[in-house]
């Protein structure tokens, strides 16, 4: 695996604990179709929650909420549906959120959730 892959998975088991930490319920993780990725998916009480986690060593090139662009975030709502259909999930209310993550390795991560970016 590559080092910027192992980032993203740590990343991600971080970002995971953070949801669960706050009674977001974290149901389904690396989730793949041939459309694309998920990251996590949550149940924020009744309404599925499709998380996009984007994982730093730094801010040299920017913060990593940055990366998440309004295309990402129109892909991750037609991959929501596809993941829906796939697991019998009856769709209600959706939200979209973005989580940034800055690991430098020398302290605790940086964690910044933003709920409803799209």
């Amino acid at each position: 695996m590559k080092a910027k892959d192992v980032l993203g998975r740590a990343g991600e088991r971080v970002a995971a604990d953070y949801l669960e930490d706050l009674g977001i319920r974290v149901i389904d993780s690396n989730w793949r179709c041939p459309s694309g990725e998920i990251d996590l998916v949550a149940l924020d009480g009744a309404e599925l929650v499709i998380v996009e986690v984007k994982t730093r060593r730094s801010l040299r090139y920017g913060d990593p909420l940055e990366a998440v662009t309004a295309a990402k975030v129109a892909r991750l709502r037609t991959l929501a549906v596809v993941w829906a259909r796939a697991h019998s999930h009856v769709m209600g209310a959706l939200r979209i959120d973005a989580v940034g993550i800055v690991m430098d390795g020398r302290g605790e991560p940086v964690v910044d959730h933003l709920k409803g970016v799209g």
